[in-house]
């Protein structure tokens, strides 16, 4: 799993200057981990880290360079982003 958070982290970086490398690799286990527990709520069957890795990289190309700007909307990443 390390090459797929590896391999989106420096997608993200790409795409989002305005986060440390430590901040990017937090949105990808976040991002990561939402996706696949939203996805077993929903009754759905595992489709694999490949899967999990297209859904993430999508939220990346879409909304990577705006992902800085979410912590002050959504306190539930906040305890996760603002220590350093």
């Amino acid at each position: 799993m390390e090459q797929y958070f590896e391999r989106l982290t420096n997608e993200l970086l790409n795409k989002n200057p305005h986060l440390s490398e430590e901040k990017a690799r937090t949105w990808v286990e976040l991002l990561w981990e939402d996706f696949e527990t939203t996805y077993a709520k929903a009754g759905r069957k595992y489709r694999g880290q490949e899967v999990t890795e297209q859904i993430v990289r999508q939220i990346i190309l879409n909304y990577g360079d705006k992902l800085h700007e979410f912590i002050a909307k959504n306190p539930k990443y906040k305890a996760y982003l603002e220590k350093e």
